[in-house]
């Protein structure tokens, strides 16, 4: 009888928590796709994109490991008073289909020339990239020249400081994994949505209370996390906080995360990228890219550095990055109108 008594209020709670989740997906996606559109880049994978502006070359940008088009919002407002702009969500992020195929620069970047040319966006582009975004730029650059006008680097990975190359960084990715692995039982009941929705409605104390509440490790994560949505535009919160409820987020994730050893030896074994201009942002906070390793990314490659800015130069200095997409954007027209 006592466990009969238990079950039934347990079991509608858990029924609650699922329709929670079922009936806010749905509202979510209603709410915050209306400004985009997704294009079919193959069976069963469809992509979200989000275009400003007008004019050629067109500005494509391409976010970290487990950020979304949302990243971009206030750059991407700034670069689209003069040249045309296209943001996007990776497949397994965002309001993606889930991903069909390793998460690794070359497979990614295949993708993304499916995508354009199936939105009928046309080239020259100007590629822009943020940490593992650089690396699949970097790789769109070298599989589709012809179609590029130039490239912007925002603190991209460093190969060197992952796996294979680096073992002792493996704890950082096994950190990652189990974390996804912690939050996976949350998702479906709803949990996760509403702790998500606490965490952004209320960015204060109830969110350093959960910092603390989950450990040192995870704290820093969470920490770093919340530090940086910070410094993106109020009006996007919701809908990051819509994207990090989504269960295909967290596989999405993990599915970067498995692949990026494979992404470190991809990377780390490919060709300079020739006859077009490249501009490294790298942060204060790190130490300047050396000769060796720009030579490595390209023969016309120029490095610039963010004095105030750490991993999210794009977030700690945009009008750094707003500047350097723009030279490069007016390089590409001036050539066109000599050529």
């Amino acid at each position: 009888m006592f466990a009969l008594w238990f079950f039934s209020p347990a079991t509608a709670l858990l029924l609650a928590g699922v329709l929670y989740q079922i009936l806010g997906s749905r509202r979510d996606r209603r709410l915050y796709t209306e400004l985009g559109r997704w294009v079919t880049v193959d069976r069963g994978c469809d992509l979200f994109l989000f275009e400003l502006g007008a004019g050629r070359p067109t500005v494509v940008f391409e976010s970290g490991i487990g950020a979304t088009h949302l990243n971009w919002r206030y750059v991407q407002e700034a670069i689209a008073k003069f040249a045309g702009t296209v943001s996007y969500d990776r497949s397994g992020l965002g309001w993606s289909s889930r991903c069909r195929s390793a998460r690794t620069p070359a497979n990614i970047a295949c993708e993304l020339h499916r995508m354009l040319e199936g939105a009928a966006i046309r080239p020259p582009f100007v590629l822009v990239g943020h940490s593992f975004g650089g690396q699949v730029m970097r790789r769109y650059a070298l599989l589709y020249p012809e179609e590029v006008a130039g490239v912007v680097l925002i603190d991209p990975m460093r190969c060197e400081q992952w796996p294979p190359l680096n073992p002792a960084a493996q704890s950082q990715l096994d950190l990652g994994k189990r974390l996804i692995r912690y939050t996976q039982p949350f998702i479906f009941c709803g949990l996760a949505r509403l702790l998500v929705r606490l965490l952004f409605d209320r960015p204060g104390n109830l969110s350093d209370r959960l910092a603390r509440a989950v450990g040192s490790n995870p704290r820093h994560v969470l920490t770093r996390v919340k530090a940086e949505v910070r410094k993106m535009p109020r009006e996007v919160w919701p809908a990051v906080a819509a994207h990090w409820s989504r269960p295909s987020f967290y596989s999405g994730l993990r599915s970067h995360f498995d692949a990026l050893p494979d992404t470190v030896t991809e990377m780390h074994a490919a060709d300079p990228i020739l006859d077009i201009p490249v501009t490294v942002l790298t942060p204060a906070s790190s130490a300047p890219l050396t000769a060796h390793q720009l030579d490595g990314i390209g023969d016309h490659v120029g490095q610039v550095i963010a004095t105030r800015s750490s991993h999210w130069i794009h977030l700690d200095e945009p009008e750094l990055v707003i500047e350097a997409i723009h030279t490069m954007v007016a390089a590409a027209v001036s050539e066109t109108v000599v050529g």
